[in-house]
């Protein structure tokens, strides 16, 4: 596997790279497994694929305060990301890894390696719900997937730093909510772990067993899929 640790400068770009290496890696039949790891400047919003924007994020407070929505190709509700939160995407081969045909066995198996790494760094970390990381009874990472006939894309947020309080302000209460949460607010329900970036990086990075880094990524893919579809409220705030 090879590691892209790379934050581009728009939240729009940074949402379309995922997809792009999806696709650059669909389209080969060569492709190396990737792990890319980064964190935006400044807040943002990203919204599941089928979301309705309405339901899930406070509009005029998110346009008050210039905070951009974006919607992902993957499922899932809204979530907030920003300075004091990891994302992480891995861009994986079925054919490595059989345990991605089904759902079920995708999530399990990809969060309990990710939760073992934070376990190893003193973090006590376990799955819980569909795909969230929990430290008690606290959600500590999101995750979603997108799945094409060959390549999986799995990404999700790890966060260290985020205020809650902001996750709050800047989304409405879930329309859909894993058991657990037991109807909690976005403050009493998120959590975060106190650890620095760089030991994160490490420790995904050491779990994930990768080899080697790599410069390229597709940025004439990730361009064109911006000025089509990220960067267009027809497309982000569609429904």
């Amino acid at each position: 596997m090879k590691l892209l640790d790379l934050t581009l400068d728009s939240p729009f770009a940074n949402i379309a790279l995922d997809e792009a290496l999806l696709d650059t890696a669909e389209q080969s039949s060569e492709s190396d497994d990737v792990l890319r790891l980064w964190e935006p400047a400044s807040p943002f919003v990203v919204i599941g694929r089928s979301s309705i924007v309405a339901q899930e994020v406070h509009l005029d407070f998110c346009k008050r305060n210039a905070i951009p929505i974006v919607r992902r190709a993957s499922g899932g509700t809204a979530v907030v990301t920003g300075p004091g939160c990891l994302m992480y995407a891995l861009i994986l081969s079925i054919a490595r890894w059989p345990e991605l045909e089904m759902l079920d066995s995708a999530h399990r198996m990809i969060l309990q390696r990710n939760a073992s790494a934070l376990q190893k760094i003193g973090i006590d970390a376990r799955m819980q719900g569909t795909s969230d990381l929990v430290i008690g009874d606290q959600k500590i990472s999101g995750n979603s997937m997108r799945r094409k006939r060959d390549w999986v894309l799995y990404h999700g947020t790890i966060l260290y730093g985020l205020s809650a309080k902001l996750i709050q302000q800047c989304l409405n209460h879930a329309p859909r909510q894993p058991e657990y949460r037991k109807g909690r607010q976005h403050a009493d329900f998120v959590g975060a772990i106190s650890v620095a970036a760089t030991e994160l990086k490490s420790a995904l990075t050491t779990a994930w067993n990768v080899r080697d880094s790599t410069p390229t990524w597709p940025r004439e893919l990730t361009e064109r899929l911006v000025s089509e579809r990220y960067q267009l409220d027809g497309w982000n705030l569609a429904r």
